[in-house]
């Protein structure tokens, strides 16, 4: 569709204005974010109280500033949105980066870059070594982004991956218009519920971790990056640290699986409906997957590690095996050490993912069950040239332009893992290392697989060209890889 010069003017005014107050916006929210760890610098005597209140007081007043702008009616299409998404995520990425790396561990650009970038797409991969010695205000930044970046992740699959139809997500457009509709007159209102349920479940998790053995503080941190799936945690031996108290390492597998869960669904659970929790077939069969693995993998560590009872192979595989799924990334083991098996086994279960709607990564459970729809449709039309079957998913019918739109979306999330693996082989980086990387990159699970950035590693030794390629990786996989990729494709910069 061609446009003419005036109104290309137009559309590039809209982006523009809109991109400012979003910007702003984004700079606000975060620069009132940072004034807790300016408290808690403060209450510590901490000697970078000052870097978090200047990076706060500069960024309260340019962000504010824009975000009052008046920007009149502006509307954006969808090709406007694309760009605006991706572009939200990676200025976000790049203001809590300043943190990062003017106070405590004084990373590197590179390495703050990256940092900032694994906790807003909830990935949870770390440069930081020395994670028991650091501030608290250093700690309570990392966690705080990665919250964040869980509701804005909420968010966006809720509100704008449905309208854009990225990767078979246009399946979830009724349901969020049914939500928005039935409940709440305007989607604004949509976004508020998920920051209530988002909120409460973050309160519930403080509690349950806090009574059952945690100081407040790591209750508090490892709440935020429980209910958001991330899986930064303030010690490098992760959850590890807490294995002495059995019960909270059950509670994090219990919270992990929660919040992999559609929100929606708490929504419609808090207004009594009950139903759709239990009649929801992502959920379902997300939590028989769950099941299924756990039970097999627990069998197969207890009768090959020598001395371990059977409580213990349950309690670390189910932990081990949901925060990998639910793409949180926390390891209460160095699992890989367990076995060529659980090496196997795990790097598998780094490409499912948790619930559409939810803070989880991944390829998404609905993605699989569509793929098996497409699978028997091939089957039958196989056996049965003449038979014409409609198929159905969560009581609507599913067309031949959504499973087509599956079946992209899935050659080009192992294709975007072959590649950004191969990037990283060209930075000395050996096999383990650049398909393990890459696959927890792009599904941003965390921790990779290998004795270097395996779960009881980190990135830090890797090249800063390998880290950059992993950050693009991590955003590529937040945002459904095709909202980043069309913006390489010429004909979307053609009006």
């Amino acid at each position: 569709m061609a446009f003419s010069r005036v109104e290309q003017a137009t559309l590039r005014a809209n982006t523009l204005n809109v991109l400012s107050k979003t910007f702003g916006g984004l700079t606000a929210i975060m620069s009132l974010s940072l004034l807790a760890p300016y408290a808690f610098a403060v209450l510590n005597n901490e000697r970078d109280q000052w870097t978090y209140l200047s990076i706060a007081g500069i960024g309260l007043i340019v962000g504010g500033l824009l975000f009052i702008r008046d920007i009149g009616d502006a509307k954006l299409r969808a090709r406007q949105v694309f760009m605006l998404t991706t572009l939200c995520w990676l200025y976000a990425s790049l203001f809590a980066a300043l943190p990062l790396m003017l106070a405590g561990a004084k990373l590197s650009w590179t390495d703050a870059w990256f940092e900032a970038m694994s906790a807003i797409t909830t990935t949870g991969s770390t440069v930081v070594s020395g994670l028991d010695q650091l501030p608290q205000s250093y700690l309570l930044w990392r966690g705080i982004l990665q919250w964040l970046g869980g509701v804005g992740i909420i968010v966006m699959a809720m509100a704008i991956l449905p309208f854009l139809q990225v990767g078979g997500m246009r399946l979830f457009q009724a349901e969020s218009s049914d939500i928005s509709g039935k409940f709440m007159p305007r989607s604004s209102h949509m976004v508020w519920a998920i920051a209530r349920i988002y909120l409460l479940l973050s309160a519930l998790i403080v509690l349950c971790y806090y009574v059952f053995g945690m100081s407040g503080f790591d209750a508090f941190v490892h709440a935020m990056t429980t209910v958001a799936t991330g899986g930064f945690s303030n010690y490098d031996a992760s959850f590890g640290a807490f294995n002495d108290t059995p019960a909270l390492v059950w509670l994090g597998t219990l919270f992990m699986a929660a919040s992999a869960l559609p929100f929606v669904l708490y929504i419609r659970l808090l207004k009594g409906e009950t139903r759709p929790l239990r009649e929801d077939p992502q959920v379902r069969a997300f939590l028989l997957f769950l099941l299924v693995v756990i039970a097999a993998l627990s069998l197969i560590d207890y009768f090959e590690e020598d001395g371990r009872s059977g409580f213990d192979a349950v309690t670390h595989t189910a932990f081990n095996v949901v925060s990998v799924v639910t793409t949180t990334g926390y390891a209460s083991e160095d699992y890989t050490r367990w076995g060529s098996w659980a090496m196997m086994a795990f790097f598998y279960l780094t490409f499912v993912g948790g619930c559409t709607g939810s803070t989880a990564g991944g390829m998404k459970i609905f993605r699989f069950q569509l793929s098996q729809l497409l699978l028997r449709k091939q089957f039958l039309k196989l056996i049965h040239p003449s038979l014409i079957s409609a198929q159905r998913y969560q009581d609507r019918q599913v067309d031949d332009s959504l499973l087509g739109s599956i079946v992209a979306f899935c050659f080009m999330y192992f294709i975007l893992v072959a590649a950004v693996a191969f990037v990283l082989t060209l930075f000395g980086l050996d096999f383990m290392t650049a398909i393990s990387g890459s696959a927890t990159a792009v599904s941003n699970v965390g921790p990779g697989l290998g004795e270097i950035i395996g779960p009881a590693g980190n990135f830090l030794s890797l090249p800063d060209g390998a880290k950059i390629t992993l950050i693009f990786a991590m955003l590529c996989g937040r945002l459904e890889i095709i909202t980043v990729l069309i913006l390489l494709h010429k004909r979307y910069w053609q009006y």
